[in-house]
């Protein structure tokens, strides 16, 4: 009983790949899975089949085990976010695997707004190429605070340190310009598995860690905002027995903050406080609650509080404001509507909003702001300004994710087109 529980304590470490079209994403992630022993036989000879299929005779296709598309299998690239899921004894792994093509700025943006941290691969050849540029930004623009960069297929520049280094001191450079804290760069071959999982023998001058142990240690703890208490609560639970029959709780999902029995809290939009009088978790009543656990929070006072409120600290509390000013990934074929009116979703708060102000697109290739272009069409970014019909309770996105983020969905199609980050 004891290794299960242990194993599912286990942290959980999310991740997303990125890369040009070719630069083995897909091989990258085949190699993780097959040399950590995460492959199933079944899937292993149901790739085996596909790759003679394909034509590659005696080496196994690793890209396969990724690209369950097979569209993408027929052309051999990856088109839509696949996840993958694998453990070792030291952490759990969930990986996005998200396509390089430009048209699929979009499915980046979805794939890596959960992540922990992004590998971003760099194919050897090449060099810093346009889309390694947009993919760093990506990375950067959605708050990831963990980047590594595989520097791919040196087994075609013969391990050549020099060419490693080389490149390394280009992406040096770009990244001095992003907001990104923790910065790696590993050289590997992903069709040969050097550096992936085992260090690779044919590169002894490379003294850093292998992929793999890289991914199991990084310290993603600290990531999460501990600091501000914020608490959106998604269902109000009444049960209808006896037993319970005076039990109130708020349930939701901790989206910031440390929260414990008999702290002051005050209720958003009301203004409404009162204190913590316990919070129940799946099993049981616990001492506090951080993100991102789901919990249920009951109060000492009886106050109305529904789906979409906050409870907040109350000496410490968010922005409450009709006027967003946010960055917005636009994901839909209609270009974006200025006096345009669309759904919004944050946290657990419905509401619907306006398009006031479009004041900028991004060229995401070269980080300039293009004022007099605004024409925002799918897999724009732009900088734009809104507002909505309810006040929203937000924090900047770079400090917090969860209130920092929007959803813009079209009210006509149910589609949603604008994924935003509030400045």
């Amino acid at each position: 009983m004891e290794s299960t529980t242990g194993y599912l304590d286990m942290e959980l470490l999310r991740f997303t790949t990125a890369g040009s079209v070719d630069d083995g994403k897909s091989t990258l992630i085949g190699r993780l899975l097959y040399d950590s022993k995460a492959i199933f036989q079944d899937q292993l000879e149901a790739v085996e089949k596909a790759s003679k299929k394909v034509g590659g005779e005696g080496e196994v296709n690793l890209a396969l085990l990724t690209d369950g598309l097979r569209s993408e299998r027929e052309q051999g690239i990856t088109i839509d976010v696949a996840y993958r899921y694998f453990a070792t004894p030291k952490r759990k792994f969930i990986i996005a695997d998200t396509p390089g093509h430009i048209q699929y700025t979009r499915n980046m943006v979805t794939g890596a707004s959960t992540a922990n941290l992004a590998i971003i691969l760099v194919d050897a050849r090449n060099g810093l190429v346009e889309q390694t540029a947009r993919h760093s930004f990506i990375a950067s623009l959605l708050g990831i605070k963990h980047v590594v960069y595989c520097i791919n297929k040196m087994d075609l520049v013969d391990y050549s340190q020099s060419r490693y280094e080389e490149i390394k001191s280009d992406l040096e450079d770009f990244a001095s310009k992003l907001e990104i804290s923790d910065i790696r760069y590993i050289p590997i071959s992903a069709l040969f598995g050097d550096n992936v999982v085992d260090r690779s023998e044919k590169m002894p001058w490379f003294e850093g860690s292998t992929l793999l142990y890289t991914l199991e240690t990084v310290h993603i703890g600290s990531d999460e905002n501990h600091v501000d208490g914020r608490f959106p609560v998604q269902y109000v639970i009444r049960p209808q027995t006896t037993e319970y029959h005076d039990y109130r709780g708020y349930a939701g999902r901790v989206a910031g903050g440390v929260l414990k029995k008999g702290d002051e809290v005050t209720v958003l939009p009301s203004g409404f406080t009162s204190k913590i009088a316990k919070i129940d978790s799946y099993d049981g009543e616990i001492a506090e609650a951080f993100p991102p656990m789901s919990c249920t929070v009951l109060l000492e006072d009886d106050i109305d509080v529904s789906r979409g409120d906050m409870i907040v600290r109350t000496n410490n509390q968010p922005d409450v404001s009709q006027d967003h000013d946010l960055m917005v990934c636009w994901m839909s074929q209609r270009p974006i509507q200025l006096n345009g009116k669309y759904a919004i979703k944050h946290t657990s708060r419905d509401a619907r909003c306006i398009v006031k102000e479009i004041r900028y697109k991004v060229d995401i290739n070269t980080l300039h702001k293009l004022e007099d272009d605004k024409a925002i069409a799918m897999n724009d970014i732009a900088r734009i300004k809104i507002r909505t019909t309810v006040p929203l309770f937000t924090d900047r996105y770079q400090r917090n994710r969860h209130t920092g983020s929007i959803i813009l969905i079209d009210e006509a199609t149910n589609e949603t087109v604008g994924a935003g980050m509030i400045i």
